[in-house]
């Protein structure tokens, strides 16, 4: 059991928790992989998703061959089902209390160096005041939900089992809302909705799909991969508008809002509406953040110095962040960022060991 100062502690088993650890591993160096769930894979896996945006990969295929080359590898040990419950000392010489869930056990380790990993969870649309209806009529869902439908390629109407003839997603749902407080973009949430709405039209060729818009943001290369292909190959409508209400009507849902674009209201019949709810951090970011002593920002993110030119520096040094604790992040991103904190992490251990030496 590796207790020594040289160990990295990378906490959170998702997407960037486990490519930092794989690196690691990579290079030979002793980590400690602490995971609150009994799985790894994070969101991903937890939530079911289908397909990742980039080249419609399986998102449980991608993150099975991390999954895979982190558990072969000799230098990192995992831990399922524990958490961070204390910790203490500075860069180098961190002493870090683990506890694990349900009997209570814990144990103390002394790490040189921590990646924190521990990632976001979904906006929850009943916040959002309910004029969405989500609590209310089973024919809106959430992106997530649609995820696991489109995964087992049962892409149904929830109500009544039967294919969906209309299709509606309503973008920034909980996202660059200043009434609830989520003024951030969460970046990913136009591009995954526009992955969907392709899977949609595959899997239920009859649907009309449409995208209700503020306006669309595609980053990178999804301007060409999703967002034209959407509309030039799949028929994908893509509407600018404001949604204001959501109620059922005739055994269908009325969608009631505004085009923008021709400044005149609107409303229209679907049959499921899927809500492309925003990213907030996960109640493990903020009892993390807490526990170790990081800086927060005003959204509970844990927070990056902008003056830094570091994305992974907390306020702390020998502390790193990679992934969506630090703020709404693509997988590329996410991955990206993972393989800095890993690095920098590595990097500051071998640095004490020469000082030490």
């Amino acid at each position: 059991m590796p207790n020594a100062n040289d160990t990295i502690l990378v906490i959170g088993g998702g997407p960037a928790g486990l490519e930092a650890a794989r690196l690691l591993g990579d290079l030979g160096q002793k980590t400690i992989l602490v995971e609150k769930r009994e799985v790894l894979g994070g969101t991903p896996i937890s939530a079911h998703y289908a397909a990742l945006t980039h080249g419609f990969r399986s998102a449980e295929d991608a993150l099975g061959e991390l999954i895979a080359a982190v558990r072969a590898s000799p230098s990192v040990e995992v831990r399922l089902g524990w958490q961070v419950a204390a910790c203490d000392g500075a860069a180098g010489a961190f002493n870090v209390r683990l506890a694990k869930a349900g009997n209570g056990a814990a144990e103390d380790v002394r790490v040189g160096a921590i990646v924190v990993a521990t990632g976001f969870q979904h906006f929850d649309p009943g916040r959002e005041t309910q004029m969405y209806g989500y609590y209310e009529y089973d024919d809106v869902v959430t992106l997530a939900d649609a995820e696991k439908m489109l995964k087992d390629h049962h892409f149904v109407t929830p109500s009544t089992g039967l294919a969906p003839e209309r299709v509606c997603f309503i973008q920034c749902v909980g996202s660059r809302d200043r009434q609830i407080g989520n003024e951030y973009c969460s970046k990913v949430c136009c591009g995954i909705s526009s992955k969907q709405a392709i899977e949609v039209r595959q899997q239920v060729p009859g649907a009309k799909v449409f995208i209700f818009y503020i306006d669309m943001r595609m980053y990178g290369y999804w301007e060409n991969e999703i967002y034209w292909p959407a509309q030039e190959q799949y028929r994908v409508q893509y509407i600018k508008g404001i949604i204001t209400e959501i109620i059922r009507k005739g055994g269908r849902l009325l969608v009631r809002g505004e085009d923008t674009t021709m400044g005149r209201p609107m409303e229209v019949p679907m049959d499921i509406v899927v809500l492309a709810v925003g990213m907030e951090p996960s109640r493990g970011t903020r009892d993390v953040a807490a526990i170790l002593g990081l800086k927060q920002n005003k959204y509970h993110f844990i927070d990056v110095p902008h003056d830094s030119l570091d994305p992974t520096a907390t306020s702390k040094p020998g502390i790193y962040v990679a992934g969506a604790a630090a703020g709404p992040k693509d997988l590329d991103d996410s991955l990206a960022m993972a393989g800095a904190a890993a690095m920098k992490a590595a990097a500051l251990v071998a640095k004490l060991a020469r000082q030490a030496a």
